[in-house]
C-alpha cells in the first residue's frame, strides 16, 4: 500500500523501522509515547538497555537527507521525552539511549534505504 499522506509516510516508516529493529533481536516495548516534550516513536529494549528510537521518514530529498530533520531543538526534546519517560516509569537507575532510525523510500520497486544511528542523541 503506497503512504500518500505525510502521517501515511511517517506511519509506514515507524512499523518498517520496528520490524527492522525486531529482526535486530530487540524488543518493541511501546509506541508513539506522548509526553509534554514531544513524542517517541518507539521505546525498544534488548539486554536490559532501554532503546528510545526517533523514526525519520523521507520519500525524496528534496528537503534534504532524513536524519538532517534531528535539530538541536528536536535533540533537547527527545533527551527531554525519555527522561520524563523513565521518570515516569521508575526506570531511573536503567541503562538508556537515544536512537535515529532514518528511512528513505526511493520507489515503490525499491527496497527502502534504513540507515540506523545508534546513541545519536545524548
Amino acid at each position: 500500500m503506497t503512504p500518500v499522506t505525510k502521517r501515511g509516510l511517517g506511519n509506514w516508516g515507524e512499523e518498517l523501522a520496528a520490524n527492522f529493529l525486531i529482526s535486530q533481536d530487540y524488543t518493541i516495548l511501546d509506541r508513539n509515547i506522548h509526553t509534554p516534550y514531544g513524542e517517541i516513536d518507539l521505546l525498544a529494549c534488548k539486554g536490559g538497555v532501554y532503546i528510545f528510537v526517533e523514526v525519520k521518514t523521507r520519500s525524496n530529498l528534496s528537503f534534504g537527507y532524513p536524519e538532517e530533520a534531528i535539530t538541536p531543538e528536536k535533540r533537547l526534546h527527545l533527551l527531554q521525552s525519555a527522561q520524563y519517560i523513565l521518570q515516569e516509569k521508575g526506570l531511573g537507575e536503567t541503562s538508556w539511549q537515544i536512537d535515529v532510525i532514518a528511512i528513505h523510500r526511493k520507489s515503490e520497486k525499491n527496497v527502502p534505504e534504513i540507515v540506523w544511528y545508534e546513541n545519536a542523541v545524548s
